[in-house]
């Protein structure tokens, strides 16, 4: 199963019109030409995960809520690993001038002052440093490996904590020979990147200041080991994701009833504008519609998987299912809006000038390079976008004058500039028609790749008008594809539930929990 691979799309798990499709294992009936209330027989998860429970809501406690949280992290986390493949440890980096920093160091230098001023007392003090002995210990042993048993037993051995004890009573302890043993070990122990760092130590002369850097490579070498901890636990969770997944997300559901609220609300606008849709193109003057009209729950779901590359998310949080996706799908959003304005500004340029451009690809090459540097960070609350817009305008006029000159051309009229440089400045206003045409041709080309039955081998045909920025959408889509694929794996089930209540209302979905499941 696919996970982060860019240039591979996913499309095992996308319906066909003849056969019933599946969302996941559970979600065998949702099939586009099979949207009957009987349609609805396979399997779901537990019933109490159905939104249509008819029970009185119950009070959740606060051990519950706490419950649900562990598991939502647990299950972020494991699904974090899965999916992204670059996903590591890293180090804590605190701003320099910050006040954590400043207190840390400070507090830090004071514990290093006082373990100097001891060592370097008469008689010496060792009981800060047998402390720091120990806990070193506890380290490298936590480093090793099972069948690591005769390094473990050396390693206990040279550091005894009770005869280094007794050897510090009688002033005969050697500070500075354990610490040369425990360079040695930790060089045994260590990554190769980590050799730089073990050289320097074993060239550091004062005992306090090798003390404080072994616990700072001690500290990198336990995040080389939990990452590569991770990389080698990767190849299993992604095998055991969906299942894993789906049980953690069933046991916050039990604990927490409402963790479905936000998902039934996504999916019922995409219902009520379908049906919507349908009223207005299958209503015939004069004659009676009783009937519900039929839709398809597999469409119902993929236009709502549409909405997601709209979302506002500043107003708007996302549903529950989506939770463990939430910086991909906004990350695709952002850069999808960035695509769309590169788009409208080249469709805009062609359709003035395009005329005296054609032909001269390394320009339409520099004017995208322009616009894309320019709209870096559009999504910030503080970029002026207006502003930036207006800058790409008076820039493209100043790369196409430059053009024409080199070739001996007329350059543009100072009309011609004004009237490119607002039609850029307009774009984002409220319908405006090239933001509009653009818009529907990427929905329409996103949803063609939603519904291709395998994308992996074939792709739908780029709408007119996006050519300037078809490999960046088609890797953007790709992408999406594999994020929607997955999800719909994984919470298929839940959505199959709410589908069944939302198209067929309660008395279907009580008829569902009841009949014995088909597979």
């Amino acid at each position: 199963m696919p996970f982060n691979d860019e240039k591979q799309c996913v499309g095992e798990d996308q319906p066909s019109d003849s056969d019933c499709s599946q969302l996941s294992e559970s979600m065998a009936s949702l099939s586009d030409c099979e949207c009957s209330g009987q349609s609805f027989t396979s399997d779901s998860s537990s019933k109490s995960s159905s939104p249509a429970s008819a029970s009185p809501p119950r009070v959740t406690t606060f051990d519950e809520v706490m419950a649900a949280a562990r598991n939502l992290a647990n299950m972020t986390l494991v699904h974090e690993i899965a999916v992204n493949e670059s996903f590591e440890l890293k180090q804590e980096v605190l701003p320099e001038n910050s006040l954590v920093s400043r207190v840390k160091h400070i507090v830090h230098q004071a514990f290093w002052d006082v373990l100097e001023s001891e060592l370097n007392a008469d008689p010496p003090e060792y009981d800060h440093a047998i402390k720091l002995l120990e806990e070193i210990r506890e380290i490298l042993l936590s480093l090793l490996t099972p069948s690591g048993n005769q390094l473990r037993n050396q390693i206990c051995e040279v550091l005894d904590i009770d005869l280094i004890r007794q050897q510090a009573e009688h002033g005969a302890v050697n500070i500075q020979g354990l610490a040369n043993y425990i360079i040695s070990t930790m060089g045994k122990l260590c990554a190769p990147v980590r050799d730089d760092d073990i050289r320097e130590l074993k060239v550091t002369g004062n005992i306090v200041e090798v003390l404080r850097q072994i616990f700072h490579v001690l500290d990198l070498m336990n995040l080389d080991m939990a990452n590569f901890l991770i990389r080698s636990l990767r190849p299993h969770l992604q095998r055991e994701l969906v299942d894993y997944e789906r049980t953690k997300f069933q046991e916050i559901l039990e604990e927490t009833p409402s963790a479905l609220d936000k998902t039934t609300e996504w999916i019922k606008e995409s219902v009520n504008e379908e049906l919507l849709s349908l009223s207005e193109t299958t209503l015939t003057p004069g004659a009676e519609n009783s009937a519900k009209p039929s839709l398809s729950p597999i469409l119902v779901l993929n236009n709502s998987y549409l909405k997601l590359l709209q979302w506002d998310y500043q107003k708007k949080v996302l549903p529950e299912t989506l939770m463990t996706d939430e910086g991909r799908v906004q990350e695709l959003t952002e850069k999808l809006n960035q695509l769309k304005i590169i788009a409208c500004l080249s469709l805009i340029t062609n359709n003035m000038v395009g005329a005296i451009t054609e032909g001269l690809p390394e320009l339409a090459n520099r004017l995208k390079r322009i616009s894309t540097v320019l709209l870096e960070g559009m999504n910030k609350e503080t970029f002026n976008l207006k502003e930036a817009l207006n800058s790409i305008g008076v820039q493209t006029c100043v790369e196409i004058n430059k053009t024409l000159m080199e070739r001996g051309l007329a350059t543009l009229n100072p009309e011609v500039e004004a009237n490119l440089v607002g039609q850029f400045s307009s774009i984002k206003e409220k319908d405006n028609p090239i933001w509009s045409l653009i818009d529907k041709r990427i929905q329409l080309y996103l949803k063609s790749l939603l519904c291709h039955p395998n994308p992996q081998k074939g792709r739908p045909p780029m709408p007119g008008g996006l050519a300037v920025i078809q490999q960046e959408l088609e890797v953007l889509g790709c992408r999406y594809v594999n994020i929607v694929n997955l999800n719909k794996q994984v919470y298929g089930p839940f959505y199959a539930n709410i589908l069944r209540k939302l198209l067929f209302g309660e008395e279907a979905v009580r008829k569902t929990d009841t009949s014995p499941s088909a597979n």
